[in-house]
């Protein structure tokens, strides 16, 4: 549904050239929800923004379906962005203007009848669940329901894909999780192709299928979501997720909890999560696990679990209650010792 192929993109300033975007390829299949995660400067904005050529590209492809956008003339391109809408950390509402308008004049403005564009409007605020809202101005309506006007705005034009620029960004958690709620239901019900870019791993965590982390305009990480979550292999991936769990040991717990010996983080993954491993590995060996840190990630479409657990016994006992978590699937990594 969306194809970058080695796009770039570069912009001239005073100091020189800016590389905002480098080399960068992403595909998007149709129905699923992918994420670009980056801190700022990364470059994801005018990635995103190159998807439906808001930026045109210096170099590389861009295809819509199975048309290059990047090589369309100016007339079929506006038919091509059509199939795009976009929402914005800001929302980007007219203050003057009621919600009913704020959502019909774009309608209005490509050509829909009155009976139309009414039909849509309601349609659509009924699915955002602000039916009762037509009248009302974005003054009178919290951050939450102007995200939702925001929403119901570019699914009004009735897209196959939705951009999201930072569009929980300026939100509370709990407003947060019920936009990305939002953002779930309109792909599951309405089959809409998502691309969000975000600085926020939950985010990522709840509703994305694929991940991109960005750095200094690179791809320097991509794959699946729970990939990222059990298996990150940059230092960038690591401190994004060290943001919603603790995945290192500081020197001075180390130093306070007098560690010495084996320190593994387990991950669980699916079924094992519910599985009693440490209870199993305290039975069958001559070990104590004494558990540091612990934590579970509901994903998108899994579950992962992560313990850090420092492991007192035996060199022998030890490694033998590692070879027998592993060998019930759990993944292991070693921290410290």
């Amino acid at each position: 549904m969306i194809r970058l192929e080695q796009v770039s993109k570069s912009f001239e300033s005073k100091k020189g050239v800016i590389n905002a975007v480098n080399d960068v390829n992403l595909h998007v299949k149709k129905g699923e929800i992918h994420g670009v995660i980056g801190y700022s400067g990364a470059g994801k904005s005018t990635l995103i923004r190159c998807v439906n050529l808001l930026e045109r590209p210096t170099t590389g492809k861009v295809f819509i379906g199975d048309k290059e956008a990047t090589s369309l003339p100016l007339e079929q391109l506006r038919e091509t962005r059509k199939r795009i809408g976009m929402i914005f950390q800001g929302f980007n509402l007219l203050k003057t203007a009621t919600v009913y308008d704020n959502i019909a004049i774009p309608l209005k403005l490509l050509g829909f009848s009155k009976s139309e564009t009414t039909l849509r409007v309601e349609k659509y605020l009924t699915i955002v669940g602000l039916a009762d809202k037509h009248q009302s101005y974005p003054n009178q309506l919290s951050g939450g329901q102007k995200q939702r006007v925001a929403i119901a705005r570019a699914l009004a034009q009735e897209p196959e894909i939705l951009l999201s620029d930072e569009a929980t960004s300026a939100l509370d958690p709990e407003t947060t999780d019920s936009i990305l709620d939002l953002l779930l239901k309109i792909n599951q019900d309405l089959g809409i192709t998502i691309l969000l870019i975000t600085h926020e791993m939950h985010v990522i965590q709840k509703v994305c299928d694929q991940v991109y982390v960005m750095e200094d305009g690179y791809i320097v990480e991509q794959g699946s979501t729970i990939d990222l979550f059990t298996k990150p292999q940059n230092e960038t991936t690591m401190k994004f997720l060290n943001t919603i769990a603790q995945r290192k040991l500081s020197p001075s717990l180390i130093k306070q909890l007098n560690l010495s010996g084996t320190v593994t983080r387990l991950t669980f993954v699916g079924e094992t999560t519910g599985e009693p491993i440490l209870a199993q590995v305290s039975q069958k060996f001559k070990v104590k696990p004494n558990i540091l840190t612990a934590n579970i990630f509901e994903l998108k479409n899994d579950i992962v679990g992560n313990l850090v657990i420092h492991l007192l016994g035996e060199p022998s006992e030890v490694e033998a209650a590692v070879s027998f978590m592993l060998d019930q699937g759990v993944g292991l990594e070693g921290l410290e010792g």
